[in-house]
Order: C-alpha cells, then structure tokens, then sequence
C-alpha cells in the first residue's frame, strides 16, 4: 500500500476539512454538544481524527490529532476521540475507504433505537446512493468490542451502517462523500417518518427496482446487490448472515414485496396488478376484517 498514501499528519488543508465537515455536523443537528467524530487516513500507518470531548462545530485545525491503525496517539497536543477503533475497523476491512464520520443523525437514529428496519426500492435517491443500510448490534462504545460490530456488514457497496441505540457510521474515498451519506440517511428517515403519519409508503415495483440498479451500476456505483446472488431485490437481505439470530423486523412499515435478486433472472409474477385479489386468499375473512374496520371506524365518529 505505500504506492497509494502519503503521510499526511501535518497536511493543515486535510485538518481545515474535518473541521469543515464538523461545522456541517454539528450545524445539521446531527452532533449535540461533544458528540461524534471524524478521520480521515492520510498514510499507511496514519490517520487524522477529531480529538475527544470538543464540539464538533467549534474545532479548529490545530485541534485535530493523529493515530497509527491500532489506535496509538503519535501526533497532536488533545487526546484523539475515544471512538477512533470503530473509524480503524472500518479503514483496515475495506482499503478503499479513507474517510469516516460517525454521529447521531436524530431520524436515523431513531430508527436504530426502534430497531426498525430501513425500507428499501422507495426512494430512487436511496437506491442509487446507498442501497440497503445493515444495524450494527448494540455494544458499550470506545472498545475494542465496539469496533468489531461493524465488521459483518463490511461488504462491497456498503457505505453507511446504523450503529444500534447509538447512531450512524457513513464512510467513503473522501470526506465529503462520507458525510453526504449521513445527510442522505438522515433526510430519508425523515421522509418514511413522515410517510408513516400520513398512512405508510408505496413500493416500487420490480422492473422500476432494477432500472434504479442498472442506473447505479452505470454511474459505476457499487452495491452489495451486485455481488450477492440469493439477495432479494428489496428485502433487506444482503447481511442477514451477519444478523444471526437478530435480524430487524419491520413493525412500523409493511414488509417489501418480494422480488428475486438482481443476479436473478426478472419476473413478473411478483409484480401484482393493482386491484388484484392473490390466490389462496379467504375472501369470506377479508370481508368480515373489513366490515369489522368499518363498524369501528364509524363508531368512533
């Protein structure tokens, strides 16, 4: 790896950035008080990363410190952030990321201290942006146990994950990309939140689902869709080996339609034309659970 990183410990553009990205931070709402951090690599044994307790909207470059990848401290005057294993993990799994920030986005958040599973084939912006967004289990932050909750979702493709009961992790090539992930996490929690209150939200169908990914495919976006083959579509099921016993279960939104992977062949059978009763269905129960919702309904008036 020396071929691709220089050090960069003293590099004051890259420090003015991360305090950048923390004035976006702590403007957004997504970081109260002393909360979050961001890194940044800059060599092979080198990274840049937000000192513990300061606001992240308030930090200048002279603030900003240096770790070597186990977490040791070998440069700045203010001790680095007591999160710095989780940003390590994740650089030393996946060799392409360089930058991480980690914070509490309050809608995103939300969903992971609800453990509610994040909709997937909704949002055309989702789809191509992110894809599917795993929930790391819930561990006491700043150890090593904390780190290592994170590594089973480390596939290709992913880009951001929510940390369960604490907040989210977004991380890419540079600094902004990563924070961007936050901000578009965030912006559509907010939407299903607000979809939710006014009655739910409306999937796609499978042909709208796979032009989404064929388009990110060709912006040359990378998906854990692409790689896996017995994963559905739109059901949330890229990581479920890294789950094991604690997979999410939705309780707030209808379950996604099941649809075949994107490394399956298309079909329309799973795509119901509106009006249309499935087979097996007991018409005899439906139209008593109706008439039941109507005579209650009524008599709340």
């Amino acid at each position: 790896m020396s071929n691709q990183w220089n050090s960069g410990i003293n590099d004051r553009k890259i420090k003015e950035q991360i305090c950048e990205i923390g004035r976006r931070v702590y403007n957004k709402g997504f970081a109260a008080a002393n909360d979050g951090n961001i890194s940044y690599r800059v060599g092979d044994n080198e990274v840049l990363c937000s000192p513990t307790m300061i606001c992240k909207g308030f930090m200048t470059p002279d603030d900003i410190c240096a770790v070597d990848l186990n977490g040791g401290q070998i440069a700045g005057k203010r001790k680095r952030t007591s999160e710095i294993l989780l940003h390590l993990a994740i650089m030393k799994a996946r060799p392409d990321i360089r930058a991480v920030v980690h914070c509490h986005p309050p809608h995103a958040t939300a969903f992971g201290v609800a453990r509610e599973p994040i909709p997937q084939c909704v949002l055309p912006e989702i789809e191509v942006f992110l894809g599917e967004i795993p929930f790391a289990p819930y561990e006491t932050p700043g150890g090593s146990p904390f780190a290592e909750t994170v590594l089973p979702f480390l596939k290709p493709g992913t880009s951001c994950i929510i940390l369960t009961n604490h907040g989210t992790v977004s991380f890419g090539k540079e600094l902004e990309e990563a924070y961007w992930k936050t901000e578009i996490v965030d912006a559509y929690c907010r939407i299903l939140i607000l979809s939710r209150q006014l009655g739910g939200i409306s999937y796609l169908n499978e042909q709208k689902s796979r032009e989404l990914l064929d388009l990110k495919k060709k912006l040359g976006f990378d998906d854990p869709r692409f790689h896996v083959d017995n994963c559905d579509l739109c059901g949330n099921t890229a990581f479920r080996d890294g789950y094991h016993e604690n997979l999410p279960q939705p309780k707030a939104f209808e379950p996604p339609p099941q649809y075949p992977g994107y490394l399956q062949p298309a079909t329309s059978a799973s795509i119901q034309p509106a009006g249309t009763i499935p087979a097996g269905t007991d018409l005899e129960a439906m139209v008593r659970m109706i008439t039941e919702q109507v005579m209650a309904a009524m008599g709340q008036r």
